[in-house]
Order: structure tokens, then C-alpha cells, then sequence
């Protein structure tokens, strides 16, 4: 059995909104493990769904480029978001994200890439540690590219052009003329800046994810004490609501929330005279799985609980 220490108990709290002691006792009845605590607390109705399991909390920028029919973003990270109001650390994430495209967005590629003015990125990024004097890292890196069509980039809150802490890019497949794929690209990708969804289709979306929201709905379920045949249906439903809710094509769309975004499509290509459909996203948020210590609510649990902060939790 893991230890129960107020860190842990904090921890379940950040990940799931629940209280301070059902997050204990949860715990306390899953054996200190904490995924399993969170689906139990969910179980109960004591923790809202969360999309991401790791908490979003590292500093630093990211950037996004786009050339022709591809468009890349990066991530990189740094220790305060004093940095990320750098002007050299915003140059650097801004070549780096203009270097991905001829990366084909591979990380190690990146990294070895020739640096504008010599010396190769990860070279310059060592040399960024040292003359800004906090630790910074290239964490991730990916490319989107379509036949025919556009690839249109969104920052949500920008501190400049194509950086900012959410990035979003969708490839829109279409003969549609550049200025129609370029304002209903930015409105889905605005879009996915909000919703945050999980796939492109139901289908898409991860096995172990869905079972484990199966488990989750047949727990809730059985609580109801009803018949066996009348759980089925209701543990179905609860996943057919998943699904809808986590597929971007099936999502309602932010900016009128009743129209479906897969409609929203078909309406705009049916405008442009010619069918305009996403082969693929991708949304980085920064920071998103990474964790980063909270020493001061740490210490207010362990406080409430009489106990220092790394001590078991009776």
C-alpha cells in the first residue's frame, strides 16, 4: 500500500476539485493509489471528469509556424513566466517553431538543427540557460501538413504573434479559396482552444480511456439499485455522452453552443462550393502533464491534519 502524506492528499485535491477529507479518504480506500482514487471520487460525484491527468503548471511559451500547406508547433519550457516575457527567449521559441517545419516536427531533428548564427538549437538553448540564468527545455514538437487546403494556426491570449501558453493548429483539406479555409479554420481552432476535445472522431478516441469511463458510469450505475438490464443502458448512455463530448466533429460549437461542429463544416463548404473537412489537429498547452511544486497548500494540509507535510496521513 503507497503512503497517504498530505502531499498526496493535495495532489487528489488539484487534480480533482474534491474536498480536502473525501480526497483523504479516498486514499485511504484505494490504497494510496491515486488514479484509482480519482475514478472513485468520480464514482461518488465528488470530482468533475478531468480530461488531462496531469496538472498544467510549467512556465515558458508556445510557438507555432506555418508555410504553405504545413504549419508546426513547440513547446519549451521555462522555470518563471518572467522568462517567457523575454525577448530572447521569444526569438528562440519563434526560430525554433520555424525550424520545425523542416524538422517534419521530430524532437531529436530539432534538436540538432542548425541554430540561426551558428551553433545548433539544443547549442543555443544551453547558451539561453546561461546568459538568462534559469533552466529551459525543448519538451515537444509535432507537424501538420494537408494535400490541398491550409493548415491555420490559433494562439489563444497571444504575448505575440503565433506564441502564447495555448497553440492550436487544424489542417483543413478543401478547394475552397485560401480566405474561406483561413476564417472557418481560425474559428474551429478557436474552438478547440476552448472545448479542449479528446479525437478528431468517436472512434478515434483512446480504448483504455473509454473503459475506464465505462467503469466509472457502471459504478454510478450500480449505486442506482436498479435492474441489470436498465444499468446497461444507463452505462451506455453515459459513454455515448462521452463520446459526443470529447470528438471535436460531434461537439457542439463554442459560438453558438447548438450547432454540432461537423455541421458547422458541412454548412461552410456547402457556402464555398466545395466540401471542407479536418484531416487532423493538434492543441498544446503549456505545461499540460507536468507537475510543479506547491509547497504552500501542501503545507496548509498537512497543517489541517496535524502532521508535517510528508508524514502518512492516519
Amino acid at each position: 500500500m503507497a503512503e497517504v502524506t498530505a502531499a498526496t492528499v493535495k495532489e487528489l485535491r488539484e487534480r480533482t476539485g474534491a474536498g480536502m477529507m473525501d480526497c483523504k479518504k479516498a486514499l485511504n480506500e484505494n490504497n494510496g493509489d491515486m488514479e484509482a482514487s480519482v475514478d472513485w471520487l468520480r464514482a461518488k460525484g465528488l470530482a468533475a471528469a478531468a480530461k488531462k491527468a496531469g496538472r498544467t503548471a510549467a512556465e515558458g511559451l508556445v510557438g507555432l509556424a506555418v508555410e504553405g500547406t504545413r504549419g508546426a508547433a513547440v513547446e519549451v519550457n521555462s522555470e518563471t513566466d518572467f522568462v517567457a516575457k523575454n525577448d530572447q527567449f521569444q526569438d528562440f521559441v519563434r526560430n525554433v517553431a520555424e525550424l520545425a517545419l523542416k524538422a517534419d516536427g521530430d524532437i531529436e531533428a530539432l534538436k540538432t538543427a542548425s541554430y540561426p548564427g551558428g551553433g545548433t538549437v539544443e547549442e543555443k538553448l544551453t547558451d539561453n540557460i546561461a546568459t538568462i540564468g534559469e533552466n529551459q527545455s525543448l519538451r515537444r514538437s509535432t507537424l501538420l501538413s494537408v494535400t490541398n487546403g491550409a493548415v491555420v494556426p490559433y494562439v489563444h491570449n497571444a504575448v505575440a504573434p503565433n506564441l502564447g501558453k495555448i497553440g492550436v493548429l487544424v489542417a483543413l483539406e478543401s478547394e475552397a479559396d485560401a480566405d474561406t479555409l483561413q476564417s472557418i479554420g481560425k474559428q474551429i481552432a478557436m474552438h478547440i482552444a476552448a472545448a479542449n476535445p479528446l479525437a478528431l472522431n468517436a472512434d478515434d478516441l483512446d480504448p483504455e480511456l473509454v473503459e475506464r469511463e465505462r467503469g466509472i458510469a457502471m459504478e454510478k450505475a450500480r449505486e442506482s439499485g436498479k435492474p441489470d438490464n436498465i444499468i446497461e443502458k444507463m452505462v451506455e448512455g453515459g459513454l455515448n455522452k462521452f463520446r459526443k463530448e470529447n470528438a471535436l466533429l460531434s461537439q457542439l460549437f463554442v459560438m453558438d453552443n447548438k450547432t454540432a461542429v461537423a455541421d458547422v463544416l458541412a454548412t461552410a463548404g456547402k457556402e464555398a462550393g466545395s466540401a471542407i473537412t479536418i484531416s487532423e489537429f493538434v492543441r498544446f498547452q503549456l505545461g499540460e502533464g507536468i507537475e510543479k511544486e506547491q509547497g504552500d497548500f501542501a503545507a496548509e494540509v498537512a497543517a489541517a491534519a496535524g502532521q508535517k507535510k510528508d508524514e502518512p496521513v492516519a
